[in-house]
């Protein structure tokens, strides 16, 4: 057989495959993101949760010091320092999550991270 057959056998099965998959998988949540590591998962875990605030960190956000569209756009692009949170902490994880905002504001935030309801502790402006 030719190689041209065989790379047009190839093709052909693999662009019915990707039909099919793209069919089966249609609606049903399957989501394709580049991180996969621990980072990026426990900041989709939270994301998918209820996020509560603290009084404290309430009073913060009423100050006009930051507002909830920053906090969601760190909780999408931000880091977390695993050095300084405590995941194993029973029964809700605690996470130290830092990022910028749009704006190029420094923010720091402690999470617990619960089964059904994520809590935003503490909120802290770098800049």
């Amino acid at each position: 057989m030719k190689i041209l057959h065989r790379i047009g056998y190839y093709l052909g099965g693999f662009s019915i495959g990707l039909v099919l998959l793209a069919l089966f998988l249609n609606g049903r949540g399957v989501s394709c993101e580049y991180n996969y590591g621990p980072e990026g998962r426990v900041l989709k875990n939270i994301r998918t949760k209820t996020l509560k605030y603290s009084s404290k960190s309430q009073l913060f956000i009423d100050s006009k010091a930051i507002d909830t569209a920053s906090i969601s756009h760190i909780l999408k692009k931000g880091d977390i320092d695993f050095s300084k949170s405590e995941p194993r902490n029973k029964p809700c994880g605690i996470y130290f999550i830092y990022g910028e905002t749009k704006d190029n504001k420094k923010v720091e935030f402690y999470i617990e991270n619960c089964d059904s309801i994520a809590t935003m502790q503490t909120i802290k402006l770098l800049n």
